[in-house]
């Protein structure tokens, strides 16, 4: 399996899961979620695939700064409804990291461990996402916005090749790689891009 060797250098999302515990899947239920992981489940890597393990990360460091964060104990919030813009692709990164759904996650067992109604839209925030822990109400707010790091200006040209058909295949391959150079250069400079804010 080949793919871009910057996934290699982004830091894991460590996480404590009681559910797979209890279940026998990871002992002590604890485990890591990689970038690569998130772009396996996702078919693609981009700036908003990006954006969405970068705000759920630097929240999970804020909410847990004595360690790993506890999946399915996080509840968040986003200021988009569901179907506006990337917000779904946003929510279903966040959700494979965190556990949190809105109607269709795990409903619990024997009344504990439920996943479902952790997330929300439309929500009076304003910032891209809050996270809340479930166990203590600390809140925070994030903000992602990657503006700053400009796509390469060859990207466009190759675009419009892609769009028209007309492109080669090295046309195809140059525009992967410029398209992931961004995604790299997005993790390479995340004071720029993301915002946290303790409520």
């Amino acid at each position: 399996m080949n793919y871009p060797s910057f996934f290699d250098t982004i830091e894991s999302i460590q996480l404590k899961d009681p559910l797979s515990q209890v279940l026998g899947a990871f002992e002590a239920g604890e485990y890591e979620i990689s970038y690569l992981e998130v772009v396996k489940a996702a078919g693609h890597s981009c700036p908003t695939v990006a954006g969405a393990y970068i705000i759920t990360q630097e929240a999970l460091k804020v909410l847990y700064p004595e360690g790993r964060a506890v999946r399915g104990a996080i509840k968040v919030e986003f200021e988009e409804d569901l179907e506006d813009g990337v917000a779904g692709v946003i929510a279903n990164v966040v959700s494979q990291i965190t556990g949190a759904t809105d109607k269709s996650g795990f409903k619990g067992l024997q009344g504990q461990f439920a996943r479902h109604s952790l997330m929300h839209f439309n929500a009076n925030i304003d910032a891209s996402a809050r996270f809340t822990r479930v166990d203590n109400g600390k809140s925070v707010d994030v903000t992602y916005n990657p503006g700053s790091v400009m796509p390469d200006p060859q990207m466009m040209p190759l675009m419009q090749k892609l769009s028209s058909g007309e492109a080669t295949p090295e046309d195809v391959k140059a525009f992967g790689a410029l398209w992931q150079d961004r995604v790299k250069r997005i993790f390479e400079n995340l004071s720029e891009v993301v915002e946290v804010v303790e409520i």
